[in-house]
């Protein structure tokens, strides 16, 4: 959705087809490519390109999936579950028995973000727009809900969020996990530990902006989270994450939670759902 509004970090040039992963049977592979071959079942996260009957992927981009992954869970999986490994593992520096507040939590990177989190063993908190979306995260195995209101929020209603967050975790919450921003961000800061860590994911809701003093008063940290510049800069780590995500979906720890599926006609109303937040966990669209 950003990515079409140009408001993303990475802008193709168009035309374009959105859809930035896919998963599908390789037809053809290139001169001088090995470990890819005619057949093979594969998943792909090439940015953009995947709402489309054929996409031309390059073969770094591109790796075989397990025989038990079934399409739609390898279409909904590496770039969330990557994110959120990646925000927790090597951004968050995440320790077992830590508490972990999750903005957006019923969205794809977010219910992501939730099993990871319980998966490496963390307190979770889930925040969301309704309560429905909370109880969905409660049922992949979030600790505790929060539904916070729908903005633009006055300082009465940052602080109360604020709070909110803080009794849930105990006091306050070692990371938070932002896919949301906007007028969130800043109480979620207020809400962390001494050296807590604030993890920017994304920001449909509108890049905020946070008084810097308050990283200062809590000797926390603001850390960045862009998982598709990480695959490039640190191959060797990333295919280390991807092994081991994939363990744990063979082992039944994560899984993608796919609520619709959409045909290729019907893909503008795919973006459509998640740029009005109504999207819940991942939508898969089937050409």
């Amino acid at each position: 959705m950003l990515i079409i509004q140009d408001m993303y970090q990475v802008k193709p040039p168009r035309p374009f087809s959105p859809g930035s992963e896919l998963a599908g049977v390789v037809s053809a592979v290139g001169d001088g490519v090995d470990g890819l071959a005619v057949g093979d079942r594969v998943l792909a996260v090439p940015g953009h390109g995947a709402m489309a009957e054929k996409a031309l992927v390059h073969a770094s981009l591109v790796r075989p999936i397990p025989d038990a992954m079934s399409f739609e869970d390898a279409a909904s999986f590496l770039l969330t579950y990557g994110t959120s490994h990646y925000a927790l593992k090597q951004r968050g520096r995440a320790k077992e028995g830590e508490s972990l507040f999750i903005m957006g939590a019923a969205g794809g990177v977010g219910l992501a973000a939730v099993q990871l989190g319980k998966a490496m063993g963390l307190k979770v908190i889930a925040g969301c727009s309704s309560q429905e979306k909370v109880d969905i995260c409660l049922a992949q195995g979030a600790d505790a809900g929060i539904v916070y209101p729908r903005q633009p929020l006055d300082r009465d209603q940052q602080k109360a969020l604020s709070n909110q967050i803080k009794e849930a975790g105990g006091g306050g919450v070692d990371l938070v996990y932002d896919a949301v921003g906007g007028d969130y961000a800043e109480p979620a800061v207020r809400a962390l530990n001494w050296e807590g860590r604030f993890l920017v994911v994304g920001f449909p809701a509108g890049i905020p902006k946070l008084p810097l003093n308050l990283t200062l008063l809590k000797s926390a940290d603001v850390v960045g989270v862009f998982w598709g510049a990480f695959t490039v800069m640190q191959p060797d780590v990333h295919e280390a994450n991807v092994a081991e995500l994939l363990e744990w979906y063979e082992a039944g720890k994560i899984k993608p939670f796919i609520t619709d599926t959409y045909s290729l006609e019907d893909g503008a109303a795919a973006i459509a759902a998640l740029g009005e937040r109504k999207a819940k966990g991942k939508v898969v669209v089937r050409p």
